[in-house]
């Protein structure tokens, strides 16, 4: 197979009914596009038949890759292992849910011609209304405390070079701040509106709970760290 120019990265956590109509969009945005491109699915330990599906369907989407987890290891672990299986110098990354439209992806890739990183901006949320709320709080929240003008830091589709994704190093929970995490390696990040669905199948994995209340430790972690941040420029005169 030609080498990838694009990586799409997912993690999948009990999404069986989710994962036929989430290859098939893909792959028609994808297939439509010149530059070849792979689908890393990282099964996170999942109790359905998640991994199952995903079998039947690898002969299908020859540029399907499927990784498992031993046991359910949380979402930024499944970004963290896509990364670095990525062999694309542009990384994807999204939801296994169907609330996020594969047809934004080429908008994002297109947004990779000026900036580093490129972040979905979700433009109408049609979660509930308790889910709006807790993010829109978490939002305000997360903003305030590091120092950043992210609209929609939970929109998990998002476009990245990947030479910025190289030496990143994740910790639990710190997928919720990777635009920050990039900004003080140097990249720049903006951001696109892109189109939020409502959810078809399964459940939210999110609650106000983890949603709100785990997140807020990591967010006073990643605010100490971008204020301890080195920040220097030096010439090397000889």
């Amino acid at each position: 197979m030609e080498n990838p120019r694009v990586s799409i990265v997912i993690p999948v956590y009990n999404e069986e009914e989710n994962i036929p109509l989430l290859l098939e969009g893909i792959a028609q945005v994808m297939d439509g596009r010149t530059e070849p491109w792979e689908l890393i699915i990282i099964d996170d330990g999942s109790t359905d038949n998640s991994l199952e599906v995903l079998k039947t369907l690898a002969d299908k989407y020859p540029p399907l890759r499927i990784i498992r987890f031993q046991k359910n290891s949380g979402q930024s672990a499944g970004f963290d292992a896509g990364f670095k299986l990525a062999r694309a110098e542009t990384v994807v990354t999204l939801d296994a849910d169907l609330q996020y439209d594969p047809r934004d992806i080429p908008r994002l890739l297109e947004g990779l011609k000026d900036y580093d990183v490129v972040c979905g901006r979700r433009r109408k949320r049609l979660d509930p209304w308790l889910k709006r709320v807790s993010t829109k709080i978490a939002n305000a929240v997360r903003n305030k405390l590091s120092g950043e003008n992210i609209k929609d830091t939970g929109c998990s589709l998002k476009a990245f070079k990947r030479s910025f994704l190289v030496n990143l190093k994740m910790y639990k929970g710190m997928h919720r701040f990777l635009p920050t995490l990039l900004k003080m390696q140097g990249a720049k990040v903006t951001e696109v509106e892109v189109t939020h669905l409502p959810r078809k199948f399964g459940r939210s994995k999110y609650n106000i709970r983890n949603r709100l209340f785990r997140s807020f430790l990591d967010l006073l972690f990643v605010a100490w760290m971008k204020k301890r941040n080195l920040d220097y420029k030096m010439e090397v005169i000889r």
